[in-house]
C-alpha cells in the first residue's frame, strides 16, 4: 500500500513541484488549499491554479477554510504587536499555529499521517536543516514548530534550488504559467506595505514628538506605528548634522527615540516563547535575529520561559518582535522572540 501524504498547496510553482516529486516517489497525494485571509478573488484563482495541477496529476485538492482560525492566531498578533511597538513575523507564528498545526488537524480527520509543503528546507524526522539552496533557505520559519511534529513532515524542495524547480515545472505544458508565474509576497496578507494593514485598524497617521535619549524634544514624527528600529529617515530632528537613527518606540504617548548608529548597537538580549528541538539549557550556537541577516557567534543560557543571548559581535537594530533563530551549522535548534 503506497503511503498517503497530504500536501499543502498554494496554486504555485513550489507546492505544485513538491506534489509532483511525491507522487513520483510513489506516496498516494491529496491537496488541500488553504484559505487563509480574506481576499476572496486572491484564493478564487489560487484555488483554481491547484485544482487544475489536482486534475493534471489525477489527485484530490480540498479546500479549507482556517481564515477565522488565521485571523485570531496570526493576522491579529500582527496587528496587536505593531500597535505595541513591536516588529512582528507572522510567518514564524503562521507556521506552528496554522501549516503545522491546524493542518496537521485536518490530515489527521483524514486518516493521513504525512504532511509536505513546498518550503526550502530539508527534515530528517528528528531536526530541521538548512535547503541546498541558501538564497531560498526557508528553516527560519519553522523554529517555533512544536518539536513532536517532526516525524511526520516532508519537504522535498530541500535538495532542490529555486531554478531546478522553475526548469522542472516548465517542462510541463499545463504548468509553464504557474513556472513563470511572479512570486508571492513574503507576508500573504500585505500586498504593499505593512501600514495598509494597520490603518484598516487604527489611526497611524497621528503626529508626535521626537525625542533624543535626554528625553529632549528635537522634532517631529508622522506616528509612531511608521517606525521601527533601526529607520532613519521619515522625521525630523532639528540641527542634526550626523544621520539619527531611530532607537526605541513609545506607543502610550505616541513618540520615538532617536540617536546615532553606534546608539543601535547591541551585544545581548533576552528572549521569551522559546521553542527547541533538543532539551538544551545552555550551549553555544549560531544566531539569526531575522531572517535576512547573517547568522552570528552566540552563547544561549535558557531558564524557565525564558533566556539571554550573548553575542560575540554585535548587531545592529535589534527589533523587539522579531524572532532570534539558533543554528548549529546547517542544523536548525529551535528559537525565541526577542523581547
Amino acid at each position: 500500500m503506497k503511503p498517503e501524504v497530504l500536501v499543502g498547496m498554494s496554486g504555485g510553482v513550489d507546492s505544485t513541484v513538491a506534489a509532483m516529486l511525491l507522487q513520483e516517489r510513489g506516496y498516494a497525494v491529496t491537496g488541500v488549499y488553504m484559505k487563509l485571509h480574506d481576499n476572496d478573488a486572491y484564493h478564487a484563482a489560487n484555488y483554481a491554479k491547484a485544482k487544475r495541477v489536482g486534475e493534471y496529476l489525477g489527485i484530490e485538492v480540498h479546500f479549507l477554510d482556517i481564515s477565522q482560525d488565521f485571523r485570531r492566531e496570526v493576522y491579529d498578533y500582527f496587528v496587536e504587536a505593531y500597535r505595541a511597538g513591536r516588529t512582528p513575523n507572522p510567518c514564524v507564528v503562521c507556521n506552528r499555529q496554522i501549516k503545522f498545526g491546524r493542518m496537521l488537524e485536518y490530515a489527521d480527520a483524514l486518516g493521513i499521517e504525512k504532511v509536505a509543503t513546498g518550503h526550502y528546507l530539508r527534515c530528517d524526522g528528528r531536526y530541521v536543516y538548512q535547503a541546498l539552496d541558501k538564497g531560498k533557505d526557508q528553516s527560519y520559519f519553522l523554529a517555533e514548530v512544536r518539536p513532536e511534529v517532526l516525524p511526520r513532515l516532508l519537504f522535498p524542495l530541500g535538495e532542490w534550488h529555486k531554478d531546478e524547480v522553475k526548469a522542472y515545472a516548465s517542462r510541463v505544458p499545463l504548468l509553464q504559467e504557474i513556472a513563470e508565474q511572479k512570486e508571492s509576497s513574503e507576508i500573504c496578507f500585505v500586498e504593499n506595505d505593512y501600514t495598509e494593514v494597520l490603518q484598516k485598524h487604527m489611526e497611524i497617521d497621528r503626529e508626535g514628538e521626537v525625542l533624543n535619549e535626554a528625553g529632549e524634544v528635537v522634532g517631529r514624527h508622522k506616528g509612531y506605528m511608521h517606525y521601527t528600529v533601526g529607520k532613519r529617515r521619515g522625521f525630523t530632528v532639528h540641527g542634526a548634522h550626523d544621520p539619527h537613527y531611530v532607537l526605541s518606540l513609545d506607543p502610550e504617548k505616541n513618540r520615538i527615540v532617536v540617536g546615532k548608529r553606534e546608539r543601535l548597537e547591541e551585544r545581548s538580549f533576552r528572549i521569551g516563547r522559546i521553542n527547541l528541538f533538543e532539551n538544551l539549557e545552555e550551549f553555544d550556537c549560531e544566531v539569526k535575529v531575522r531572517y535576512r541577516t547573517r547568522a552570528l557567534p552566540a552563547h544561549v543560557r535558557v531558564s524557565g520561559e525564558e533566556g539571554t543571548v550573548e553575542l560575540v559581535e554585535p548587531v545592529y537594530a535589534l527589533a523587539r518582535g522579531q524572532f532570534a533563530v539558533f543554528y548549529d551549522g546547517e542544523r536548525l535548534l529551535g528559537g525565541g522572540e526577542i523581547l
